[in-house]
């Protein structure tokens, strides 16, 4: 592994770019430890890798075993695993939905009774998820009520 570290102070924050042939489980975590900096997630976007800020996404979701973030007009896909996502936004907005979803309480505008004990979550971009019985406990706690 090569390391090249250039200060510039004409940059306003830190920039990391990791060049790598593939992205392995090596690369993955020098992502992880950048990430936990300043709460910043990586996705891939149309073959790059991005950087989302934790507060800019909705939710997360698994869908074949494939970890999306969902912003308000965009779909990324993380290397994470929800359970690894969850570890690291823990103590932050973030509570889990279903086995498959993470949901940011910072966009939730706002929920109902939904049926079999689940609540309905109204989401700032308009968009409505299901959370399961099992986690509507703890996300009315969480909110307050």
């Amino acid at each position: 592994m090569k390391l090249d570290v250039k200060e510039d102070p004409a940059l306003a924050d830190v920039e990391v770019r990791i060049r790598c042939p593939r992205i392995d489980r090596r690369v993955r975590r020098i992502i992880e430890a950048a990430e936990i900096e300043d709460l910043r997630l990586v996705a891939q976007e149309g073959g790059f890798l991005r950087v989302v800020a934790a507060d800019a996404v909705l939710y997360a979701e698994t869908v074949d075993a494939k970890t999306f973030l969902y912003t308000a007009d965009k779909v990324l896909e993380t290397g994470l695993t929800l359970s690894e996502l969850e570890e690291h936004l823990r103590d932050t907005e973030f509570v889990r939905a279903t086995r498959q979803m993470l949901v940011n309480l910072a966009h939730v505008q706002g929920l109902r009774p939904y049926l079999n004990a689940r609540l309905e979550l109204a989401l700032s971009n308009g968009e409505r998820v299901v959370a399961s019985r099992q986690f509507s406990p703890d996300i009315k706690k969480r909110i307050g009520l």
